[in-house]
């Protein structure tokens, strides 16, 4: 075949791909609540007025050369990009934390391994951006504070690095080649595993060059088919955020340490050692993977080893960093937990969230999908209202209307962890 033939395939494949994302982002619509908030609390006039961080297209380097058309469509394949690059000296690359499951149909161990790939000392000049974000949250000078907003920026301002394939040592028991990446830079690969115990940790290396940097580790729980499970979303449940404020959004992600929700720390702690320290956690947010190293720090400090699922948009600037967080979030976290469930369908799930977006929703949905699969619900109510936005997400109806169908015994909010104990301890007797 020619290489021009060769382009108009790819080019054909391209515009296939492109329709389908396009098709997805169609569907997700903003929510009644969302509109609402995003109005009140000002969310299009803070999202016009920040910077834009994407230095350049996907692949530019950082000398600023884009590169050929060829190598440029090819990155809208993904996985079936056959001119994979290998990782440099000059590459980022984060290996996610992930859980194995048995394949319900050939019931060996598998598992989704998911990569970012960025290229090193790239983006636009950080300093200005810095300074922009100091001082919409309404930051003194201070170089300190200063230096935790590069540090946390700096993961939205690297150029991305599509086509990327990674080389892993799964635990010096065998060697998987995971991406290449798309046009975001992200790959997501299911891998055959070998053999391991329920609630075995087996640690992943990536096999890059010196130089390279990043998450260069990453543990993979093995997780049987039967049990109990946890997910849980992050802001707001169990990390003080104030989602429904633009400005507190950017001040919790880019200065404001990384603070637990009083009280649920210890709770989870409760919950591991009640349902078996195996019992695998899935941390499900509507965050873009760009905040995962920042994340994924806090619950190290603080909440059991699990999974983070993150929205795969690292491509995204900074205005969709408050989009993300407040638009299509019941769509998002639906379709993610539906993965979870064609994992572990079995499973026991125990799923915890707050009032300030549509986690009600969200968990409702998924009782009336999967009923036998969703053994409790616990929502966490805001009552903090003038940080958070609408009275109306802590009204009796709003709730009432999002568990619909759910039996009253399996579904709860609650203003303080110690409220959640006794409720807990009940349903997980109750299914010995």
């Amino acid at each position: 075949m020619t290489v021009k033939k060769t382009i108009g395939l790819v080019r054909e494949r391209a515009t296939e791909a492109i329709s389908s994302m396009q098709g997805r982002g169609q569907s997700s619509q903003e929510s009644e609540m969302e509109t609402q908030t995003r109005r009140e609390r000002g969310f299009h006039q803070a999202e016009a007025s920040l910077p834009d961080t994407r230095a350049a297209s996907p692949g530019t380097t950082a000398k600023g050369e884009r590169p050929s058309e060829f190598t440029d469509l090819l990155s809208y394949l993904g996985p079936l990009n056959p001119f994979s690059k290998q990782i440099t000296d000059k590459d980022t690359v984060w290996l996610l934390d992930n859980t194995a499951y048995r394949n319900t149909k050939t019931h060996q161990w598998e598992s989704e391994f998911v990569v970012a790939v960025f290229e090193q000392n790239t983006g636009r000049d950080v300093s200005a951006v810095v300074a922009d974000i100091a001082e919409k949250i309404g930051l003194a000078e201070d170089e300190a504070a200063e230096a935790t907003i590069r540090r946390r920026l700096t993961p939205f301002m690297q150029n991305i690095l599509p086509g990327r394939a990674v080389n892993v040592n799964f635990g010096r028991r065998e060697k998987l080649k995971l991406g290449p990446g798309g046009r975001n830079g992200i790959s997501s690969d299911i891998r055959s595993l070998p053999d391991a115990r329920n609630g075995e940790v087996v640690v992943s290396t990536a096999l890059v060059p010196q130089g390279a940097d990043g998450l260069l580790e990453m543990n993979t729980v093995y997780a049987e088919p039967d049990g109990w499970a946890i997910i849980s979303d992050i802001d707001d449940t169990i990390k003080i955020t104030q989602t429904s404020d633009p400005i507190g959004i950017l001040r919790s992600t880019f200065i404001s340490p990384a603070t637990p929700v009083a009280g649920m720390p210890e709770l989870y702690a409760y919950i591991q050692t009640l349902v078996t320290t195996s019992a695998p956690f899935f941390y499900l947010s509507a965050s873009p993977y760009n905040l995962y190293p920042f994340l994924t720090g806090f619950r190290r400090q603080h909440f059991p080893q699990g999974t983070m699922i993150l929205r795969d948009a690292s491509w995204m600037n900074l205005a969709g960093l408050l989009s993300n967080l407040t638009l299509g979030t019941q769509d998002y976290k639906t379709e993610r937990m539906t993965k979870i469930h064609s994992w572990l369908p079995r499973r026991k799930m125990i799923c915890i969230g707050d009032s300030t977006q549509s986690d009600p929703e969200a968990y409702g949905e998924m009782y009336r999908n999967f009923g036998g699969w969703v053994h409790l619900i616990l929502i966490r109510k805001v009552t903090d209202i003038a940080a958070v936005g609408l009275q109306a997400k802590n009204e009796p109806q709003r709730f009432q209307q999002a568990f619909k169908g759910v039996p009253s015994n399996r579904w709860f909010v609650f203003e303080t962890p110690e409220q959640c104990y006794q409720i807990i301890n009940d349903v997980v007797q109750s299914t010995a």
